[in-house]
């Protein structure tokens, strides 16, 4: 029994080793940055913000949308002609992954203030 909680036990620690280290060299597929500010302007997390996602030189506009569930907000951005929308899923302070999922919560005007130009770990397919 004890041998094969151990085994068990190494087994998960270099899991957990394999995914801390692939998490660590997640790659920079684009930005998100705000489309009023520049660059290095911080993005508001308000309802209809513009902002721009940038991969490889190619800019593709869109807009925030903020939703509150209790004490949660979350902040989704949304392709200019699309309906779908992407939560953006805090990895950092300045990184996020954009996640293909529905809205959960209720739509609100305003987010909790304001964001860095976002690096994204994970790029969708438009």
């Amino acid at each position: 029994m004890k041998r094969a909680s151990i085994t068990f036990l190494a087994s998960a620690l270099a899991t957990l080793a394999v995914c801390a280290h692939a998490h660590a060299d997640d790659a920079v597929c684009g930005t998100l940055e705000s489309a009023t500010n520049g660059q290095d302007g911080m993005i508001a997390l308000r309802e209809g913000e513009s902002v721009n996602f940038w991969r490889g030189g190619a800019v593709r506009h869109g807009a925030l949308h903020v939703y509150k569930d209790g004490e949660v907000y979350r902040v989704y951005w949304q392709p200019e002609g699309s309906g779908d929308v992407y939560v953006l899923a805090n990895e950092s302070a300045t990184s996020v992954r954009l996640i293909l999922t529905p809205p959960r919560g209720t739509k609100v005007d305003a987010g909790p203030g304001t964001l860095p130009p976002q690096k994204v770990l994970s790029c969708p397919a438009f």
